[in-house]
């Protein structure tokens, strides 16, 4: 009998599964008593860090994408198509096409979705470098504006890269301070809880970074409104900002798919956090975005994850007690400057301890973000 793994979406944590899938189950592979398929909605995989550099005019967008049929191994099925239905009880996925397919495994990496329609105001007044026509459309914004309020607003948690919006504003600082354009643009940030980031330990370490920039803050701020016409953005505790140019980080969402399936009320799936197994269904497990674990949305958190899920599913496979944990590991570089990064590595029982900025470190960040595409392809 053939066991079918099926993993659907074709991002970071996807593409890197299915090629250490690929390496550790060759032999099953060759003898085709195993059978891989990689479900996405589209041809081409997006590394979205790219986005944080567009606006500055640092990178393309096309330097973020590649197609899924050169990053993963030969051995693996692509399937372009969406998955519209997950029924675990008969282990069947429907299609957009309407066709089905059963599994014997599954493994869910459907990631985030940005969601702005759900402040009214923000997709006619904001401007966002969380998707591709976002940074685009910000980078020529940044080009024409020489004066004025700068806002950089956090709407809602979680969201993708948690570090980002710090490095947006401490990039456009030090960008505007090169152009000789800061003492004529005020940067205010705002974020939805009582500090400037959701881990401690970083808000700790931003905060003084913040006020010795001169970039405001305003903490406790969830937005509730943006005004295009007056250029306002009002926050559910009753304060209003004056903004020339508003970048924002969108609500974001789970995928319906996976509410729909009963796999978590958020859109996001329930898994056991050390095991990455989904909570409401047998032989379902979940990666990066989509796993509930509370580890931040990264693109390491996935690449970790990807090696646990891979361990555990060759085990099974092979009829042997599944014991390979995800022990929460994140690591994360944080531009502080257009020249200057910090680093940070912790898991669910080590806080992070940013590294002092300096410039080796965001020469390092530029180094990975050139190399993803290997480690997307498993030679690194």
């Amino acid at each position: 009998m053939t066991d079918r793994i099926v993993i659907v979406g074709g991002g970071t944590g996807g593409s890197v599964l299915a090629n250490d899938l690929a390496d550790r189950l060759k032999p099953e592979l060759e003898a085709g008593n195993v059978q891989i398929t990689l479900v996405n909605d589209g041809p081409e995989q997006v590394y979205k860090p790219v986005w944080l550099y567009v606006p500055f005019g640092q990178r393309e967008p096309a330097d973020g994408r590649r197609r899924l049929d050169t990053l993963v191994d030969g051995t693996i099925d692509i399937q372009i198509d969406r998955v519209t239905d997950i029924d675990t009880d008969s282990k069947r996925l429907r299609f957009a096409d309407g066709s089905s397919t059963e599994y014997d495994y599954l493994v869910l990496a459907t990631g985030s979705t940005i969601e702005p329609e759900q402040i009214p105001g923000l997709v006619e007044g904001g401007h966002d470098y969380y998707s591709e026509s976002g940074a685009i459309n910000l980078r020529e914004q940044l080009l024409s504006f020489t004066q004025g309020e700068l806002v950089l607003s956090v709407i809602g948690t979680p969201h993708m890269c948690p570090a980002a919006p710090l490095e947006f504003v401490f990039m456009a600082d030090d960008w505007l301070r090169e152009r000789g354009l800061r003492e004529d643009i005020d940067i205010t940030y705002t974020y939805p809880i009582h500090r400037v980031h959701g881990n401690p330990h970083i808000a700790e370490w931003a905060r003084p970074i913040m006020e010795e920039r001169d970039i405001k803050m305003e903490t406790s701020f969830n937005a509730e409104s943006i005004d295009p016409g007056a250029e306002t953005i009002t926050s559910v505790e009753g304060v209003k900002l004056d903004y020339d140019l508003l970048v924002t980080i969108p609500p974001h969402g789970g995928v319906d798919l996976i509410k729909k399936a009963g796999l978590g009320d958020d859109g996001w799936v329930e898994v056991d956090k050390h095991t990455l197994e989904a909570e409401a269904a047998e032989n379902v497990y979940a990666l990066g975005d989509t796993a509930d674990t509370g580890v931040p949305n990264a693109g390491s958190v996935a690449h970790y994850q990807a090696g646990v899920v891979g361990q555990r599913l060759a085990s099974e496979i092979r009829g042997r007690p599944a014991t390979a944990t995800y022990d929460g590991k994140t690591l994360c570089f944080i531009e502080t400057g257009m020249d200057a990064a910090s680093f940070v590595e912790f898991d669910y029982e080590n806080p992070p301890a940013p590294a002092p900025p300096s410039e080796k470190l965001h020469w390092s960040k530029l180094a990975y973000n050139e190399s993803y595409w290997l480690t997307a392809r498993g030679l690194l």
